[in-house]
C-alpha cells in the first residue's frame, strides 16, 4: 500500500533560549526541557531545521541537553551597550534566509514569547509559511500569540508530562498487605516440583527470570505509545484519522520503533489488537488497505 501520508510538512525550529529559559524560571518549573518540546512538534511534522541561540555560557547546563537534541547552539555573546538583544537579530535574520532559500520548508517554530518577533511572523506568512510559536505562558506577548498561525503553551506541555505520570502511577497494582506470619507446623514431605503446562501458564505480566519483558508487556507498551500519538493527532485535527499518519508519526518520534518487537507481524495487527481491547474505535478500508481511527481511550 502506498503511504499517503508521507508527506507530513519539514519544520524548521528557531528558538530564543534565553526567552524561555527566563519564562520557565519565572514560571518555577524546573529547568527549561527541550525534549518535551520535539516530542509536541514531532507530531506535527519532520524537523529539518533546529536552531538556539544564546550566550551559552551563561547556560552552560542547558549545553549538553541542546547538543544531544541535535540543535546548532549560536553563541550570541551580550554587549552591556547593546540595546537590543542580539539573538532576536540574528534569529531574524537566519529564519527569512531560510525562509527564501529553502523552499521545501513549509512550517516556522519560534520558540519565545517575545513581542518582537511578530513583524518575523507576518513576513514568514507572507511567504505562505505556517508559524507556530511556542513560549511560557506569563511570558508570552498577546501580540505574538495573535500573529501565528498557532500557539503552544509550554506550561500545557509540563501539565500533561505531570498527568501522565500520575496516571501511570495510578495504574500501578498496589503492594499486597502484610500479613502476619502462620504459626509453625512441621513440614510435609517434599514434593516433586510441578512442570509447567499450558492450563497453568506463568504469568504473563511479569518480567522474566533475566529482567526481560514479557510478550504481553512488550504488547502493552506498544499500546500506550500508540494510545500517545493518536491523543495528540486528535487534538491537532478534526475527523479521523488513518493508522498510516500514526506509524508515521511513530517514526518520527521513535525512529527505532518495530512493531514485531513488540509482537505484531505489521502495524495493522498492532492497531487491530488495540480495537479487539477496546483502546481503539477504528474500521478497516478495503479501497486504501489501511485502518481509520474515530475514537480512542478505554473502551473506545
Amino acid at each position: 500500500m502506498t503511504d499517503r501520508f508521507d508527506d507530513a510538512p519539514n519544520m524548521a525550529i528557531f528558538c530564543d533560549f534565553e526567552n524561555v529559559a527566563i519564562g520557565v524560571r519565572d514560571a518555577k518549573y524546573d529547568e527549561f526541557d527541550i525534549d518535551l518540546v520535539l516530542e509536541r512538534l514531532l507530531d506535527k511534522g519532520k524537523i529539518v531545521v533546529k536552531k538556539a541561540y544564546a550566550d551559552w555560557d551563561r547556560y552552560k547546563s542547558a549545553k549538553r541537553a541542546m547538543h544531544e537534541a541535535s540543535f546548532e547552539m549560536i553563541e550570541i555573546p551580550h554587549v552591556s551597550y547593546s540595546g537590543k538583544n542580539s539573538a532576536d537579530i540574528r534569529l531574524v535574520v537566519d529564519a527569512l534566509d531560510l525562509c527564501y532559500v529553502k523552499q521545501h520548508v513549509d512550517v516556522f517554530v519560534i520558540v519565545s514569547g517575545d513581542s518582537d518577533f511578530s513583524p518575523l511572523v507576518s513576513k514568514l506568512r507572507e511567504n505562505n509559511k505556517r508559524v507556530i510559536g511556542l513560549g511560557v505562558k506569563n511570558s508570552s506577548s498577546d501580540l505574538l500569540i495573535e500573529n501565528c498561525d498557532e500557539f503552544i503553551y509550554y506550561d500545557d506541555l509540563v501539565r500533561a508530562r505531570r498527568d501522565a505520570k500520575a496516571k501511570h502511577k495510578a495504574a500501578r497494582p498496589a503492594k499486597p498487605a502484610q500479613q502476619a506470619p502462620a504459626p509453625r507446623v512441621s513440614a510435609p514431605p517434599a514434593q516433586p516440583a510441578a512442570t509447567p503446562s499450558a492450563t497453568t501458564p506463568a504469568s504473563s505480566t511479569t518480567t522474566s527470570d533475566h529482567g526481560e519483558k514479557t510478550p504481553e508487556q512488550r504488547q502493552l507498551e506498544a499500546m500506550e505509545m500508540v494510545l500517545e500519538i493518536v491523543e495528540a493527532l486528535f487534538q491537532d485535527r478534526e475527523g479521523a484519522l488513518w493508522g498510516s499518519m500514526v506509524k508515521q508519526t511513530m517514526k518520527r518520534k521513535r525512529p527505532n520503533f518495530s512493531e514485531r518487537f513488540h509482537g505484531y507481524r505489521t502495524f495493522n495487527d498492532l492497531l487491530e489488537d488495540a480495537v479487539r481491547r477496546g483502546l481503539l474505535d477504528a474500521h478497516f478500508d478495503e479501497k486504501s488497505g489501511g485502518y481509520l481511527i474515530t475514537a480512542f481511550g478505554p473502551n473506545a
